[in-house]
């Protein structure tokens, strides 16, 4: 177990989770030192064998690779009961244990709540479902586009009479992954104070409810209708212009800009006399369209110089190679660079938070199906006869580089 000086060293946790949400939630405590065991079938977590973007990679996929860093894989059979037998033996030595499975699944596996806290009353368990863990959806599918949907904020942005715009990201996912990881934090803070382990559950649709704070309380609060516009406004809930547009040889995002200093930018008198708090909702389709015609005439370089001269909120819309050879993205050291034994040169995004004493680092890539299995097996003291013999029963797996 890692005890260096970071935040999380000496803590272990046991990363039962599959997909994107969990195991982005885990590899963000092991990034800050955790102890994280990458708990998963002896074939491989569902995730291996799913490419994202068709990148496959060598032996691991990189969609795979980039959820899974600075893990050890243990693979286990928890459908015998000698897999689940080593799993509770892990479970003594475990500080936090976080799973995703489908509603009962982690009762009929026997690594629900009670049973676990039974054996370790200090564990911290993070069940983590995509609409609760009761409730008339609770069997329903917890998929990214299918939560946007339903949780409203979809319907933000795109024309009235469209079908609305989804993100280009996993935004549940990614959302709900930073909710678990608040989570454990939180849970452990407390178990500092006063010695106890707990249940906490994390649901996507409640995740991705609270995300929208401002917008669902303009609404539940003000009664303020989500109403969209006939031109592709970004955001129902606020004033023109606002949105992506397209000039001469490319896009800029432009972000409410006062009526006044617009006009002067756009050479668009009419607009000066618009009311910067009433017209800028009451004639956001005409603000949008006068505005989409004038910026179709210069490049984005020279409307981005005109604009920061006159004070107004403007930028460039980037491709990911753009945000990767950006001086600022640069300056900060966004993206982090290191050797994987299989994948080779690998470069990801790297560690949102940053610490003067107690950095994140990578230590180690995302690792092959049960690559320190007979590494951690061994570490709770089991001779290597025991290891071989359920190697050879297939009961837990082991791939070595």
């Amino acid at each position: 177990m890692q005890t260096s000086s970071t935040i999380l060293g000496g803590y272990r946790v046991l990363d039962c989770s599959i997909a994107m949400a969990g195991p982005f939630a885990a590899q963000r405590l092991g990034d800050l030192g955790a102890d994280v065991i990458k708990v998963e079938p002896v074939t491989g977590e569902w995730q291996r064998h799913v490419s994202a973007g068709g990148a496959r990679g060598q032996r691991i996929n990189v969609s795979f690779l980039s959820l899974n860093r600075n893990k050890r894989s243990l693979a286990v059979d928890l459908k015998s009961d000698a897999g689940r037998d080593a799993l509770y033996e892990l479970v003594r030595t475990a500080d936090v244990f976080l799973q995703n499975y489908r509603p009962g699944v982690a009762e009929r596996l026997g690594v629900d709540y009670a049973t676990l806290s039974a054996i370790n009353p200090k564990l911290v368990y993070i069940s983590m479902s995509g609409y609760g863990e009761d409730g008339p959806y609770k069997s329903w599918p917890g998929q990214d586009l299918l939560l946007q949907a339903m949780s409203g904020a979809m319907l933000s942005t795109g024309r009235e009479g469209e079908p609305p715009t989804p993100a280009g990201q996993y935004l549940v996912d990614a959302v709900t992954a930073s909710t678990a990881f608040e989570a454990v934090l939180a849970a452990l803070l407390h178990r500092e104070r006063t010695g106890e382990g707990q249940l906490v559950q994390v649901n996507m649709l409640d995740a991705i409810v609270a995300l929208q704070m401002q917008e669902l309380s303009v609404y539940s609060v003000a009664g303020k209708p989500q109403q969209r516009s006939a031109e592709p406004h970004a955001h129902v809930y606020i004033r023109a212009p606002y949105g992506v547009f397209a000039t001469q040889d490319g896009f800029l995002a432009l972000a409410f800009p006062k009526m006044a200093a617009l006009a002067q930018a756009l050479d668009a008198p009419v607009l000066a006399g618009f009311d910067d708090e009433r017209d800028t909702f009451a004639r956001r389709d005409e603000i949008f369209a006068l505005t989409r015609e004038r910026l179709c005439t210069r490049s984005t370089a020279a409307w981005l110089e005109i604009f920061r001269a006159a004070d107004i909120w403007a930028g460039p819309v980037y491709g990911y190679a753009d945000v990767m050879n950006d001086p600022q993205i640069r300056h900060n050291g966004t993206f982090v660079e290191y050797e994987h034994p299989t994948e080779g040169r690998v470069k990801t995004p790297g560690f949102p938070i940053r610490f003067s004493r107690t950095p994140s680092k990578v230590e180690r890539g995302a690792p092959v199906t049960g690559q320190h299995t007979r590494e951690i097996l061994s570490e709770l003291g089991w001779a290597p006869e025991r290891i071989d013999t359920l190697l050879a029963a297939k009961v837990i797996g082991e791939e070595t580089l």
